[in-house]
């Protein structure tokens, strides 16, 4: 290693030490033979079981100083021959694996989404927005970074006022709520495949008085009819699969109108199309799949819809991962108590691996502005800018009191 100090204690007792020396010191343990020889093989899926298992113990430091120390050491340098043979068989069955129809579809939601809610008020923030925020400026906290999100979103969606929107994969219910009232949509209907959000997203909505203009069901996109102004997804394409990406912008351009335009914000890949991490379809998401730009756009083209803007935000979901992972740190104990320490253990593992593969191994978010005629939305950026501004100032006036409650 060429940065950093790596020790690593084998199973026999034998220490090695890697790095020049700098920054905080790690340490490592392998409780047996067979968790050495599991890290060698297959790294992508068993470093993860190890940590979980408490096979692969993290003595000094923790796990997302030892994960940013091996995946920043290992950038651009080739793995072990097993190790890529194994990545062309995953890749080689991704199709196969990413088989999402509306069945599967909602039975990976449930998996993660329909866990306790209370876990999620350990570590997100007060609008509960689970995806990347926009940290637009230093010092940010991570509430601050939701609701620049949420702006800059609106901002891209060029509401005028009046507007019908819909949103596929609505989550708690936050980002609906912001554009109806805020932003000034006349209404909104947000879809989701989870049970667990779907009556938090419906609770707000009551007692936010916004239930008369915004409306919340448990139903597939695939499902839907009808024609919107405006249509966004935040955190909802990653679920799609690979053998679906078609079917959704071909859907996505049936029910736009056509003056309409959509947002659509997914993590993605800047370095091409690759195989989901096999521990994160395994025990974080099944079923999904993050993709790059050269598999989105051909289909988009055919679709029949305009790219009208690309944005990639880089180290943003790096320092929304940070925040996250601290907050769940945080509240630990509380998590412990909604399961159990092996749950507690994935989940840290789940918020330090990905917050170290946005720093290095070209995970990335695209936000995608998309339309059916060129001329939906403005030919230069400033609007952008503009009405950001004026919805911060519209939100310091109250406008954000009713989406807030």
């Amino acid at each position: 290693m060429s940065r950093g100090r790596l020790s690593v204690v084998m199973a026999s007792g034998a220490r090695h030490v890697f790095g020049d020396g700098s920054g905080p010191p790690v340490a490592l343990r392998f409780a047996d033979r067979g968790a050495q020889w599991a890290f060698a093989l297959d790294p992508h899926l068993k470093v993860g079981e190890l940590f979980m298992d408490g096979r692969l113990l993290v003595e000094e430091g923790d796990i997302y100083q030892a994960l940013d120390l091996l995946l920043g050491e290992l950038k651009g340098k080739p793995e072990p021959l097993p190790v890529r043979l194994l990545h062309k068989v995953r890749f080689a069955l991704r199709r196969f694996a990413q088989r999402n129809g509306l069945t599967r579809s909602r039975q990976n939601v449930a998996h993660h989404y329909d866990l306790d809610g209370r876990l999620y008020d350990l570590f997100l923030d007060d609008d509960r927005q689970y995806s990347c925020a926009y940290y637009d400026r230093d010092g940010l906290t991570l509430d601050e970074a939701q609701a620049a999100k949420r702006r800059h979103i609106a901002a891209k969606l060029v509401i005028r006022g009046g507007e019908r929107v819909l949103d596929i994969g609505s989550g708690w219910g936050g980002l609906g709520l912001y554009l109806a009232g805020v932003a000034g949509a006349r209404e909104v209907l947000g879809v989701t495949l989870s049970e667990e959000q779907l009556a938090g997203a419906r609770r707000r909505a009551e007692e936010g008085g916004l239930s008369d203009r915004v409306r919340f069901e448990l139903r597939d996109y695939r499902t839907l009819e009808g024609a919107f102004d405006r249509i966004v997804s935040v955190g909802m394409f990653e679920h799609v699969g690979v053998t679906q990406y078609r079917t959704f912008f071909e859907k996505a351009r049936d029910l736009l109108a056509p003056d309409g335009v959509m947002l659509l914000h997914t993590i993605g890949l800047s370095d091409g199309p690759w195989f989901t991490n096999p521990w994160i379809d395994k025990y974080i998401f099944p079923g999904g799949a993050l993709p790059a730009l050269s598999e989105m756009l051909p289909l988009i083209e055919k679709a029949g819809l305009v790219v009208t803007d690309v944005e990639v935000l880089r180290l943003h979901y790096a320092f929304t991962l940070r925040d996250w992972r601290a907050r769940f740190l945080a509240r630990r104990e509380e998590a412990a108590r909604l399961y159990d320490e092996r749950f507690c253990r994935m989940w840290e593992f789940y918020l330090a691996a990905c917050e170290a593969a946005f720093r290095h191994q070209g995970a990335v978010v695209f936000q995608l502005q998309l339309a059916r005629r060129q001329e939906a939305v403005p030919l230069t950026r400033g609007y952008i800018e503009m009405t950001e501004a004026a919805l911060e100032r519209k939100e310091r006036c109250g406008g954000l009191a009713a989406a807030a409650e």
